[in-house]
């Protein structure tokens, strides 16, 4: 189980960081007419699921299912001294917790919006923000803790 959640995770993080890319393009350069469908919208929605999704397999990953968090939780103090456990266990976790909030209340504030372009500008902050943070929070190759950018198995 293990292996197959740990590929998911990685192969789902494209679908999200390609939707969330989209998503911001047409946010800015997409203006449409009052009551026209705005293609940020579907892309945005794309975002989010493939996020939410991202949120819960790395949960299941976190708590459940790799033994290298269960190793790093069991002896949390002596992991906070060394970078790449330090990243695994709380800088991954939070700024990926950081990327979905902000997606949500991005999109909840945009609908509250009086105007068309009062709700476009709310949702490229918060997709924006979530973006950033998803940016940031991956573990890239070429970092002390990156991994292959397609995961086909559970080796780093």
């Amino acid at each position: 189980m293990y292996t197959l959640f740990l590929i998911l995770h990685s192969w789902l993080r494209w679908g999200a960081l390609i939707a969330g890319l989209l998503a911001v393009f047409m946010l800015v350069t997409a203006r449409p007419k009052a009551g026209e469908a705005n293609p940020a919208d579907r892309w945005g929605l794309f975002f989010l699921i493939a996020l939410d999704l991202q949120l819960v397999v790395g949960m299941l990953l976190y708590w459940v299912f790799s033994p290298n968090m269960a190793a790093i939780r069991e002896n949390f103090g002596e992991a906070m001294r060394t970078q790449v456990t330090r990243f695994w266990a709380v800088e991954h976790v939070a700024l990926m917790v950081v990327a979905v909030i902000a997606l949500h209340v991005g999109r909840v504030v945009a609908r509250k919006a009086g105007n068309p372009d009062t709700r476009r500008k709310r949702l490229l902050i918060g997709m924006s923000i979530a973006l950033l943070a998803m940016i940031a929070g991956t573990p890239w190759p070429g970092r002390p803790y990156g991994r292959p950018m397609i995961r086909m198995s559970a080796q780093p």
